[in-house]
C-alpha cells in the first residue's frame, strides 16, 4: 500500500509542476504523455536494479500510474472545469497584427516566438500580417493569418 501512494503522490506532484512550468516547456509532448514516461521509467529502472525494490512493487508503482493516468482523462472528459484546470486552455496572444504583451509575458514568450512560428506554418514576415496567434493548451501556437 505504501508504493500505492507513493506513485500517487508522485503522480499528483508532477502534475502540478508540470502545469506551473507553462505550456510552452513541452510544446512536443502532451504533460501527461511525459509525466507518464518518466515515472515508469523510474519504476522499471528500480526493479531492474534490485536492492529492496522487487519486481512485482515497480508493476504494482506501474499499474498504479497507468489507473491514476486513466482516471485524470475520465475526470477531464467529464469536467469541462477540470480539464481547464489541468491542462489549461487556449490564450490569445495576437490579435489583429497587436501582440497581447502581457499575455506573452505571462505565457513566457517573446514575439519572435510568435513570428518563427508565423514564418514557419504560414510564410508570414510581419506581425501586421497576423490576424490571431493563439498559444494551444498542447503548447504549440496556431497562426492565424489576415486575409487578402
Amino acid at each position: 500500500m505504501d508504493s500505492v501512494l507513493r506513485a500517487v503522490t508522485i503522480y499528483l506532484f508532477l502534475v502540478i509542476l508540470f502545469r506551473l512550468v507553462g505550456k510552452r516547456a513541452l510544446a512536443d509532448v502532451s504533460t501527461f504523455d511525459l509525466l507518464l514516461l518518466m515515472i515508469i521509467s523510474e519504476a522499471t529502472q528500480q526493479a531492474m536494479l534490485g536492492d529492496d525494490f522487487s519486481t512485482t512493487n515497480a508493476l504494482l508503482v506501474i499499474i498504479t500510474l497507468v489507473v491514476m493516468d486513466v482516471l485524470f482523462s475520465l475526470i477531464k472528459l467529464r469536467h469541462p472545469f477540470m480539464d481547464r484546470v489541468i491542462e489549461g486552455s487556449p490564450t490569445l496572444i495576437v490579435e489583429y497584427g497587436r501582440p497581447l504583451k502581457k499575455r506573452l509575458a505571462e505565457a513566457r514568450l517573446r514575439e519572435e516566438d510568435v513570428l518563427l512560428e508565423a514564418r514557419q506554418s504560414q510564410g508570414l514576415e510581419r506581425m501586421e500580417q497576423i490576424r490571431f496567434a493563439i498559444l494551444e493548451k498542447n503548447g504549440k501556437i496556431s497562426i492565424i493569418p489576415e486575409s487578402g
